[in-house]
């Protein structure tokens, strides 16, 4: 796997010792694709920095994030960008999409991140023929009542992974719109309230694969993060058959839960109360806006693209241990954001363009607050 110049150790340093461009996509060849961020977890600390100790106590963060990565860590080998940005999604309330080819452990981290916590998980397989009816619920006639009533689907619970998403048509995929927005369903004219939390992550196969359809551009839009997977490296490989050389099951059963609904909420109220400065404000809506300029997008980012920025570089903030966000924090979400909300031109499509090159290229040209 491809090495950066972004050292995670740096991660615990103080601000003023830390290596310039941190996490930076922009510090390898701009010509080349790369993946912008660590392969490396984020350690996170509550140390003080040169700004001076932490206005609120990150303490609950710091123990929760070290424990859900060690129970996660005993049984998956790698990955760690992919944990660390599921964990963000989980303490910002966001959606997180997962795609790679099959096989590289999507499915396992989202099980084995939902057995950390403490609440419910329904797992739904996207299908072809699959209606929306199969995943919100409907109508039952109750013989006692000589009435309707109304049966939840699975889509009713804390936590829904959504395995391989792209394998059911538009008419499906509209199902999942207003629950992913609103956090309700709304069926014969009654509303159903979800409870708290509620989480989707999805898997996704490459839409080259056989039998997959493209995700409507609206849903896209609702999810926080796409996380692009890639294959282990030598060595990882090499681990994960050491490690598994003479049993391959997993009792989930088994998975101690590390927080709960009440942990997560206290959890989200702190990043709340992060702090971002005006100069990071105007930082994240200037690399939006430009999205929308770019000779080379047809379609850029919208409005929640801003906010989903915002809202998950304030949980990276926390996971490094600072309760206000700096520029390197909006740089390591920005890519994950935005690769799915942009549409490059059919011309830059039939050049081989890469909407990470492009997401570089604006991070590059956009003015950093000093």
């Amino acid at each position: 796997m491809e090495e950066n110049n972004n050292n995670p150790e740096n991660l615990n340093q103080p601000e003023e010792n830390r290596t310039e461009g941190l996490n930076n996509p922009l510090e390898n060849n701009p010509e080349t694709p790369v993946n912008p961020t660590p392969e490396t977890p984020v350690t996170p600390s509550v140390s003080t920095s040169s700004f001076g100790a932490p206005r609120i106590d990150l303490s609950l963060i710091n123990e929760k994030v070290n424990s859900a990565r060690a129970e996660i860590g005993k049984y998956l080998i790698g990955q760690h960008e992919m944990v660390d940005l599921l964990l963000i999604g989980l303490f910002s309330g966001g959606h997180v999409l997962l795609e790679g080819v099959p096989g590289i452990a999507k499915t396992l981290t989202a099980k084995l991140l939902s057995h950390t916590l403490n609440v419910d998980f329904s797992r739904i397989q996207f299908t072809p023929d699959m209606m929306p009816s199969d995943i919100i619920g409907t109508s039952v006639f109750n013989m006692k009542d000589s009435d309707f009533n109304f049966k939840k689907g699975p889509i009713f619970t804390n936590i829904a992974l959504i395995d391989e998403i792209n394998r059911a048509p538009a008419k499906t995929q509209a199902a999942l719109f207003e629950v992913m927005e609103e956090r309700q369903i709304t069926y014969d004219g009654v509303t159903y309230k979800l409870d708290f939390p509620f989480l989707v992550i999805a898997t996704q196969n490459p839409i080259e694969q056989e039998g997959t359809y493209r995700l409507p551009e609206a849903q896209l839009d609702r999810f926080l993060f796409k996380v692009n997977l890639l294959h282990p490296s030598l060595d990882e490989e090499k681990e994960i058959l050491k490690r598994f050389r003479n049993n391959t099951s997993i009792d989930f059963d088994k998975i101690p839960s590390v927080f709960n609904a009440q942990d997560l909420k206290k959890i989200q109220e702190t990043i709340e109360s992060v702090r971002v400065d005006d100069s990071i404000i105007k930082y994240i809506a200037e690399i939006t806006h430009e999205t929308r300029i770019h000779g080379k997008i047809y379609l850029g980012a919208s409005p929640r693209a801003s906010l989903s920025m915002m809202k998950s570089a304030k949980a990276m903030a926390t996971m490094r241990g600072r309760d206000f966000v700096v520029p390197d924090d909006v740089q390591y979400v920005a890519y994950h954001v935005m690769n799915h909300r942009i549409i490059l031109t059919p011309e830059a499509e039939m050049e081989g363009l890469d909407p990470q090159l492009v997401i570089q290229e604006i991070i590059k040209k956009v003015e950093v607050p000093r």
